[in-house]
């Protein structure tokens, strides 16, 4: 890609650390110049930060250099990075992960940015946006639901119909099955793919409320309505791919494509990422099957937001406030989701571009009474780690003691210090 007068951005991959060490003495903080710290590794969302970032450099007169980290790697090393020389600005999540680093000082607050863009966003992206002390740290860029992805050519050859209920969703694992079809795609190897299916159904089962006062530490993990979750899924991992705790999601997904399994459950961008033209046009997706109980009519979804944030001492703070006042609008965003396949946050995204999936992702998202931004964002980073061995132990032995497996869970959260 050309690129006109000074306006340019260069992609490099490399580790946070390094990242930020090699700017601090690169002399980079002239007028201008701003960095731009990016989790998205994988080539279909890489590609589609660099349209955002090639847009709003022109629209902003900034030059932006994004260093970008391997996305595991980022979320891992993302607290000693921002507590280092970090980027001017930083790709990452709302919520509880956003309000974690805000309270650490680790920030800068936005406010002048949102008196300028607020307007564009709804009540639901602009608390997500917001620090425990009222301020805002993060402009948020799009949006998309955890849904259940199957091939349309599998279901119509073999006459499956969509599960609207658990009983539904049984019947049909119980048919795949017979038909020699693994119905449910697992994987687990990267941490956080299989904390999908416990969000899910503990919403489904036990209502939003309680899944994040669970996650907030105002529900306890010995609750036996969580056992019954774990119960629940050791049932649904009858009809799952076997060792998932060694399996990436990548190569899930492409399981899903090659029609070896049935459905998967990932967010819902994911697949289509992972799929070439041919495939992409033979996907479908439907929300998770509801289990007749008092939660239905919530039909609660993770819809994790992605968005950007100012690190604490930016060195072009200027620089980085007008690019940031660029990603808040539509068109930028459009330059990202027409790429990725998530669903713009601001208002005035012009949606009518959208390809049929990103339109039935929005209806999605739109139709849910209640939305969770995931589990290991609605928790504690430091109480992750806990959940992803106990996660990935029962994955690998569905067996296991679940009494003493959620009694431990417990323990790891009660012994955390108070967060500031």
């Amino acid at each position: 890609m050309a690129y006109r007068g000074s306006v340019r951005s260069s992609v490099v991959v490399t580790g946070l650390a390094a990242a930020a060490l090699a700017f601090a003495g690169s002399g980079a903080s002239a007028q201008g110049d701003v960095t731009f710290g990016s989790n998205e590794s994988n080539d279909v969302p890489k590609q589609a930060t660099k349209a955002l970032v090639d847009y709003c450099a022109a629209q902003s007169g900034t030059n932006v250099t994004i260093n970008t980290t391997q996305h595991e790697q980022f979320q891992e090393q993302i607290s000693n990075y921002l507590q280092a020389t970090p980027d001017d600005i930083v790709k990452w999540f709302a919520g509880h992960r956003l309000r974690f680093f805000a309270d650490q000082g680790l920030l800068t607050s936005i406010d002048d940015v949102w008196a300028e863009v607020g307007s564009n966003y709804s009540d639901a992206f602009k608390e997500a946006s917001t620090g425990n002390d009222g301020h805002q740290y993060f402009v948020p860029l799009y949006n998309y639901p955890w849904v259940v992805s199957y091939r349309k050519s599998l279901f119509a050859d073999k006459g499956y119909t969509v599960p609207k209920t658990w009983d539904d969703l049984v019947a049909l694992a119980t048919k795949m099955k017979a038909d020699g079809i693994v119905p449910f795609a697992a994987a687990d190897i990267q941490g956080w793919p299989a904390m999908g299916m416990f969000d899910i159904l503990d919403m489904r089962m036990n209502g939003y409320d309680f899944h994040i006062g669970l996650l907030n530490g105002d529900q306890k993990w010995t609750d036996p309505k969580v056992k019954a979750v774990f119960e629940k899924w050791r049932e649904l991992l009858a009809f799952s791919q076997e060792g998932a705790a060694g399996r990436k999601w990548e190569e899930a997904a492409a399981a899903l494509n090659a029609k070896q399994v049935g459905m998967m459950l990932a967010g819902s961008s994911q697949v289509t990422q992972e799929s070439s033209a041919e495939d992409k046009a033979d996907l479908d997706f439907f929300p998770f099957p509801t289990f007749g109980n008092e939660w239905d009519s919530e039909m609660a979804i993770d819809a994790p937001i992605d968005g950007l944030m100012l690190s604490k001492a930016p060195k072009n703070l200027e620089g980085a406030k007008a690019f940031l006042k660029c990603a808040a609008s539509g068109a930028a965003q459009i330059k990202f989701v027409s790429l990725e396949g998530s669903i713009a946050a601001g208002k005035d995204a012009d949606r009518s571009g959208y390809e049929p999936l990103q339109a039935k992702a929005a209806d999605i998202i739109a139709s849910s009474g209640k939305i969770a931004q995931f589990l290991d964002r609605d928790t504690r980073a430091d109480f992750t780690a806990n959940v992803i061995t106990a996660i990935q132990d029962f994955l690998t032995d569905p067996n296991t003691d679940l009494d003493a497996l959620l009694s431990n869970l417990q323990d790891n959260f009660d012994s955390l210090p108070p967060e500031s």
